[in-house]
């Protein structure tokens, strides 16, 4: 199992190492892509320009260039950005990392409780008008869009009914935990619950789909044939084995989603988180801060599928083996 997890987290340190080189190229060895024209402006001179591709190495190798890119962002941490003179990348990559945290940790333990609590039930309970009922509730929360879903949360918790049955909700934004823990909590509730009913749906139709086929399978019935009754079946079983598919798919979106996937959900609720950031960096072109947003969203996705195959190894030995 040791020789296994060295094995995977060494593969994730190649990935993550390919990855920074490859944004790198595409940003800065792109053809007809000049950063020092970006930064210097439109109808800069061409000794405006020389001055910037000094100030900001541009006018070094490429090999050397990213060498020191990826000296200053890791290991210096003083990476600056070519948009906000003199800003450093890291203070702003770190002051939205728990706004997009709080809100992906939260609404994961929502989606997770009613994605498996009624993926389970509507499994359980096929033969009667409550599995349709739970798949109609999952069709439902995989169709709405987020950001459609949040402008009309918006609507009803800001507007219409603000003053009246909703005066407690905070106005859109983050309140950091340390600063206000029951205005933290009351800022997440709706983006929690907005961002957490898409993947509900999902997790409720993929786990009823995957305890219906394990039902089938020849071990559960042996268990039949010695008596088990369907109730332990299906908790003891049937549930555990599907985990592996929970697991898989969790660690995937878990991790997309603190890697800046979470966008729309930030946007339309104010929440100054990493995809907001990321965003903002592509509108200006900042590459530095696009650098940073980048990797970071790489290093959570990449260790998120590394954390995932150990964790499939360990509920299915078999992959070890692999």
């Amino acid at each position: 199992m040791i020789a296994f997890i060295a094995k995977r987290f060494s593969a994730a340190i190649f990935v993550l190492t390919s990855i920074s080189i490859l944004v790198f190229l595409i940003f800065f060895a792109t053809p007809g892509v000049d950063p020092a024209a970006r930064i210097a402006g439109r109808n800069a001179s061409q000794e405006t320009l020389a001055q910037v591709r000094a100030t900001f190495d541009l006018d070094k190798p490429l090999p050397e260039r990213y060498l020191s890119m990826m000296d200053h962002l890791f290991i210096q941490r003083d990476l600056t950005s070519y948009v906000n003179r003199g800003e450093e990348v890291w203070p702003q990559l770190i002051q939205a990392v728990p706004a997009t945290l709080s809100l992906v940790i939260g609404a994961s333990i929502i989606w997770l409780l009613l994605g498996i609590g009624l993926g389970v039930t509507a499994a359980g309970m096929r033969k009667s008008w409550i599995d349709p009922a739970i798949g109609v509730v999952g069709i439902i929360g995989v169709s709405l869009p987020v950001y459609w879903l949040g402008e009309v949360v918006n609507l009803i918790t800001q507007g219409r009914l603000h003053d009246t049955a909703f005066r407690w909700v905070p106005p859109l934004g983050y309140v950091p935990l340390t600063e206000n823990p029951g205005q933290w909590f009351l800022s997440l509730l709706f983006p929690w619950l907005t961002l957490s009913l898409l993947y509900a749906g999902i997790y409720i139709r993929v786990i009823r789909g995957e305890i219906v086929g394990l039902m089938q399978e020849d071990f559960v019935k042996t268990e039949r044939a010695k008596g088990a009754s369907e109730k332990r079946i299906l908790l003891k079983h049937s549930s555990r084995m599907s985990l592996i598919t929970v697991v898989s798919l969790f660690g995937l979106d878990f991790g997309a989603l603190v890697g800046g996937s979470a966008l729309l959900t930030e946007v339309v609720f104010g929440i100054q988180g990493v995809g907001r950031l990321t965003f903002t960096a592509l509108q200006n072109f900042d590459l530095p801060l696009i650098m940073a947003t980048v990797m970071y969203a790489a290093f959570f996705i990449v260790i998120a599928n590394a954390v995932v195959d150990v964790l499939y190894a360990w509920l299915d030995p078999r992959v070890r083996r692999g």
